[in-house]
């Protein structure tokens, strides 16, 4: 200890980590561009004005822990993921919301309506792909 205060060593085999707003703030706009909201969504979801979305999103106001777990909260994901210390995971991509909307409402329609649809969708990929 020294003068009350316990001095900080360096933690072995832990990366720096870089607490960028900027960077925190792009990936608030990178998972809510994910998940098809609009920056006043996203605003009413957390119960601000959507000046301030936009203000964390370009990094120019420092982002608190309680504001990054409101974030994490409302975009379903981890302040983990928000503050960029987990790694991508390639093998488990994540759906967006606007497409989790439309399959919701085809799966309302008549199986007839869904079957053409589908049929649409694949022809659509195989013409995309080939």
């Amino acid at each position: 200890m020294y003068n009350g205060f316990i001095m900080a060593r360096k933690l072995k085999d832990i990366p720096l980590i870089n607490f960028d707003t900027s960077q925190i703030g792009q990936r608030i706009s990178l998972f809510r561009k994910e998940k098809g909201y609009t920056q006043q969504e996203l605003a009413e979801k957390i119960g601000i004005k959507q000046t301030l979305v936009s203000d964390y999103e370009t990094g120019r106001i420092r982002i608190f822990a309680e504001m990054l777990a409101f974030f994490a909260i409302a975009l379903h994901v981890s302040t983990d993921d928000l503050l960029g210390l987990k790694e991508e995971q390639e093998n488990n991509p994540k759906i967006s919301l606007r497409i989790m909307k439309r399959i919701k409402e085809i799966e309302e329609l008549p199986e007839n309506r869904k079957k053409a649809i589908l049929k649409t969708i694949d022809d659509l990929i195989k013409a995309n792909t080939a």
